[in-house]
């Protein structure tokens, strides 16, 4: 079908009357981006410069005997060798980085392992030279003796009892009571309320099926990559391609066992993360190998390091249980187990809480385990851990309106979770809008429209995520001229220096342009929490505007003292400060821009300043809509067309939020239909490349239509939730109810490649849709 390009179409209630809010405003960095002028990690450029190399273990789990470094030391152009000994003995100190906890002795030992390598890949020993041609040459001169040990790649066989064991050190914990014996599951979660099993006897309809999804990397275009110069006055300055400037502090000083006041971290312009640039890799190598060689070090990966020694999001299995009673879920149980990689302190958290998050369920149980194998360290990937839980979840559901023969909106509207429904981990909804995401499909031209010709079929589905707050920082300072400039610690990944300086234009009723956005260093702007989470139009916006109202508070004081008379009796509404006389005097007042020029003759330039905590989830809910047509030959599945909808309670700048959406939805079609780490008998990834991990490109996915619900957020405001998230949550749900309803075929397993999809309608026998 050929349709004309149309911007987000955004639900809002009419009485909305922000100036700057809703309007698509040129985004602040866009020129310098454009033009080449950011400076992204790999632009960083220091006098005497050396370059850094990693070397990897060939093995996916091994025990090191032996590390000889001394003939790779003496290779022209090489300065300085590191291994994990620089690091000295780091403890099991348990660190926040915003999305997740870690363990820091584990940390630092994926950043140059210790003791044993845990997966194909592992850094073992890293070389800082002074090229790195010379660099990578002197790495074939590390001798490493290595005693090679029986590994594991899929969940259920690393939670055997007779499994390769990877840590001596790791007991289950459940709900914080520790095993007594070594284990691969780090964790066992258990939620429950009501009563589960009474609940499931009196049910009329109950369908229970399994699902498994593989490993999925982030598929950011920029590999990591990071700068560091240990100064001889011991002070350490990184500069880092990185999602949290001061969650990459806390983990280097952490790893290198210095004061956190000792590393300065100079966040660079970022190309991509979705999680995955949370975590540090190369940050303390490169401050190790500065340090030995005296020198500036930087290191960058090649795209096989990134795919096979970064965290992808986990592989899972999972159980879903679904009890109906008449239209409406009367019993829920879930059991996961997700992949953490090498080290405990996975996405199964999440997974948990989100299974069963978009349905108002009276009885549930969920039942998650973290498990660790011989894979790099799993890490957040856009809603970490929802998307395979909601693939089951809402699998299961599409399955259950087609045995009741009810449309899945109208079977989703009788049970969605709305105000004051409780989820099964506690947490009890605030007003959100899934009601309103789904009653936007129902109506939509795309749900309503027909789908003719064989092979073709319709899917819908829904997803959540919570949105996170956190801790933000804003710094303004005014400017004669009326402008401001705004000082904040998030960095900008998908526009969010617009949209927190729309939030601050908002409150001081200037332009979006009239304000001056800059991302600061660790040094120059208060704690900020990490770009994750869909955290920072809502967080730091809540910042920026507490900053704008403590800049229009010393401004009226400096009204009132041109105009003689107390603060109280000075007001300010639409960018303008007036004062009326009690009397029924003159009227006074000044434009934002008049008052600001006159800052310097009633006692100088001001600057303002916030810190704000919201302790609060968001709550963003989403619906996907998705048409397919299968090749019965070839099980090759294509879009055919595909609506996102969401609530983002205010669309600060629709453009960008309308961007989310679709890149969260063409990512989520990649996990649905191609995207996974393929490992052979030897447990090595098999595809760590562009060409052979395949994700989607514009030639896979029709434009992707978006409708943006605005149900406003009691916990912001300006009534924000976060978007960044929930748009990766539905897709591949969306898609596998689109391919049943094309084949008659209900897909379990991610990726539903071509190949699976294929044998399975060979093994059912082919033909009929």
């Amino acid at each position: 079908m050929d349709r004309d390009f149309n911007p987000a179409q955004v639900l809002r209630d009419p009485s909305d009357s922000y100036k700057v809010l809703g309007t698509r405003p040129v985004r602040h960095d866009g020129v310098d981006k454009v033009t080449g002028r950011a400076v992204y990690g790999d632009d960083v450029r220091l006098p005497g410069l050396l370059h850094g190399s990693v070397l990897r273990s060939p093995h996916a789990h091994a025990s090191i005997k032996s590390i000889d470094t001394s003939r790779a030391q003496e290779h022209p152009g090489v300065l300085a060798v590191a291994t994990s000994e620089d690091f000295g003995e780091l403890e099991n100190k348990i660190g926040n980085l915003g999305e997740g906890p870690v363990n820091l002795a584990h940390l630092g030992a994926n950043c140059l392992a210790a003791r044993k390598v845990l997966y194909k890949g592992h850094p073992v020993a890293a070389i800082a030279a002074r090229s790195v041609h010379e660099a990578r040459a002197a790495l074939s001169l590390i001798e490493v003796e290595y005693e090679p040990l029986p590994s594991v790649t899929w969940v259920l066989d690393a939670m055997k009892e007779d499994a390769p064991l990877l840590h001596h050190d790791v007991f289950t914990d459940k709900m914080g009571k520790k095993a007594t014996k070594p284990s691969n599951v780090g964790c066992h979660l258990h939620f429950e309320r009501g009563d589960v099993d009474a609940a499931f006897g009196d049910c009329d309809l109950v369908v229970e099926r399994e699902f498994k999804t593989a490993s999925v990397h982030q598929g950011y275009i920029e590999p990591h990559v990071s700068t560091a110069h240990w100064n001889s006055d011991g002070h350490i300055t990184v500069w880092t391609s990185t999602q949290g400037a001061f969650t990459a502090r806390q983990q280097t000083a952490e790893v290198l066992q210095v004061p956190i006041s000792q590393v300065t971290v100079v966040p660079c312009e970022i190309g991509g993360g979705f999680g995955g640039k949370i975590p540090i890799y190369l940050e303390p190598v490169c401050a190790v190998l500065s340090r030995k060689s005296g020198r500036p070090v930087k290191m960058r990966m090649a795209r096989d390091e990134v795919f096979e020694a970064t965290g992808p999001t986990p592989g899972s299995f999972m159980r879903v249980k679904i009890g109906m009673k008449g239209t409406k879920i009367h019993a829920a149980e879930a059991w996961l187990a997700y992949d953490a990689g090498a080290f405990p302190g996975g996405m199964i958290g999440p997974g948990c809480m989100c299974v069963f998050s978009c349905y108002d369920i009276e009885n549930a149980r969920v039942d998650g385990y973290d498990v660790c194998m011989n894979k790099p360290k799993t890490q957040a990937y856009r809603a970490p851990g929802a998307t395979q839980a909601a693939f089951a979840m809402e699998s299961v559901v599409d399955e259950i309106s087609g045995k009741l023969g009810i449309d899945p909106v109208e079977l989703r509207l009788a049970n969605a979770a709305k105000e004051g429904t409780k989820r099964v981990d506690g947490p009890v909804y605030p007003r959100v809008g899934l009601v309103e995401t789904l009653e936007a499909a129902r109506s939509h031209d795309h749900y309503k429209s027909d789908l003719e010709g064989p092979w073709r079929g319709r899917g819908v589905a829904s997803g959540f995520w919570f949105n996170i707050g956190l801790k933000s920082s804003a710094t303004v300072h005014c400017n004669p001229d009326g402008t401001v400039t705004l000082l904040e610690g998030s960095t900008d990944i998908g526009g969010t220096r617009t949209s927190v300086a729309m939030q601050l234009a908002e409150t001081l009723g200037i332009g979006a342009m009239d304000v001056k956005p800059q991302v600061a260093d660790t040094d120059s702007v208060g704690y900020t929490d990490v770009t994750g989470g869909s955290r920072v139009t809502f967080a730091t916006g809540m910042a920026a505007h507490e900053a704008g109202r403590d800049l229009i508070r010393q401004m009226s004081e400096r009204a009132a003292v041109i105009w003689e008379c107390d603060v109280a009796e000075v007001s300010f509404a639409d960018g303008t400060f007036s004062r009326r006389d009690g009397e029924g005097g003159e009227e006074c007042s000044s434009s934002f821009k008049e008052l600001a020029g006159r800052l310097l003759e009633t006692g100088g330039l001001i600057t303002a300043r916030a810190s704000v905590n919201p302790q609060v989830s968001t709550n963003g809910f989403g619906t996907h809509v998705c048409d397919v047509e299968v090749d019965p030959e070839t099980g090759k599945v294509t879009i055919l067309r595909y609506t996102a909808i969401q609530d983002a309670g205010k669309a600060i700048h629709p453009s960008y939020v309308e961007g989310q959406m679709q890149g969260g939805a063409v990512q989520g079609i990649g996990w649905a239909l191609n995207e996974e780490y393929i490992f052979d008998d030897d447990d090595h990834m098999t595809n760590p490349t562009m060409l052979d991990y395949r994700m989607p490109t514009a030639l896979d996915v029709p434009m992707i239509d978006t409708v943006i619900v605005e149900v406003p957020n009691p916990g912001h405001p300006f009534g924000v939730r976060g978007v960044g998230e929930t748009p990766i949550v539905a897709p591949p749900a969306a898609v596998a109810n689109a391919i049943a309803a094309a084949t008659g075929l209900r897909m379990t397993e991610l990726p539903m490649s071509p190949p699976r999809v294929c044998a399975a309608l060979l093994e059912r026998g082919g033909g009929d849709s």
